[in-house]
């Protein structure tokens, strides 16, 4: 029997590709796709008492800025150029200066943020990740739940930074991203995009795919469906283009390759320079505002 999509609920979803969690465990997992709304979904999804054992990695990044080595030090250094990028994506154009960033990580964007003159909050699942943004803004960070529960329109300007793959319950998420969010106000994502080149090249091995900590994968479409039922449109993407070489650095290291730091800048610029034509890069930033 095959899973239920966990966004639709449909029960017609069909497999789009088996793969392991090369990154950590090794274990095997399935990815099924939802004909009805486009989702692509990992299975099985390890339930929220389990699911935090897969991210207890030094390897980790995201939430481990003293990590060393060649490709930390690479993406350290990338991550801090992408900073002042994103943070223009994110308010070119917009007046309102209340700021949430769901799922923080560190806390490097959302101090950015501040120093530029922002009113911050922001959040993530990790604690530690918390307590590590925390030192930087200087004051304590609410849980998940907590930003749940603040007022209607919070927020002008809400970021989500590669998180909404890690997210279990879409539906919530989005019903509370639409209900905080003020009604002149920008929902920023930025996500792996499948349908890139660097994704059709290394298939399973695809870092990106980064199963079971993505518990969901999006194109462009599904994406949007996913706020179908919401009064946000989507009116821009911009490519992280970055993303393309620390992706293709990782999955030539799961493929097993020689000079996989080599190799995954060849592929990197390769699927950048397929991106200009097709509009599929590895990672996408997609920003909505309201019809």
């Amino acid at each position: 029997m095959t899973p239920r999509c966990p966004y639709c609920q449909s029960e017609t979803t069909d497999i789009h590709l088996k793969l392991k969690d090369y990154f950590l465990t090794q274990e095997n997992f399935e990815i099924y796709r939802c004909p009805h709304c486009g989702l692509l979904f990992t299975w099985p999804r390890p339930d929220e008492n389990v699911i935090g054992k897969y991210y207890k990695s030094d390897e980790y990044l995201s939430h481990n800025e003293h990590k060393k080595g060649l490709v930390p030090f690479i993406y350290n250094r990338v991550k801090r150029v992408n900073i002042e990028n994103k943070f223009a994506m994110a308010t070119a154009g917009t007046n309102g200066k209340r700021m949430l960033d769901f799922g923080c990580g560190v806390g490097d964007f959302i101090n950015f943020a501040k120093q530029h003159g922002y009113n911050v909050e922001a959040t993530d699942v990790s604690e530690d990740a918390r307590n590590a943004a925390a030192q930087k803004l200087g004051t304590p960070l609410p849980s998940p739940e907590k930003v749940f529960a603040m007022p209607d329109d919070s927020f002008d300007i809400i970021t989500m930074w590669h998180v909404l793959e890690h997210i279990a319950d879409l539906k919530s998420q989005v019903f509370h991203l639409d209900r905080l969010l003020s009604p002149e106000g920008r929902l920023v994502i930025a996500l792996p995009d499948y349908l890139s080149y660097d994704a059709q090249h290394y298939q399973d091995k695809w870092a990106a795919y980064d199963v079971p900590r993505h518990l969901n994968h999006f194109d462009r479409k599904s994406l949007q469906n996913l706020f179908g039922e919401t009064k946000l449109k989507l009116v821009d993407t911009k490519p992280l283009k970055w993303d393309a070489y620390y992706i293709s650095m990782l999955s030539e290291k799961y493929r097993g390759a020689s000079l996989s730091f080599v190799r995954g800048l060849i592929q990197g610029f390769k699927s950048n320079r397929a991106a200009r034509k097709s509009g599929e890069y590895s990672s996408m930033v997609y920003i909505f505002e309201r019809r």
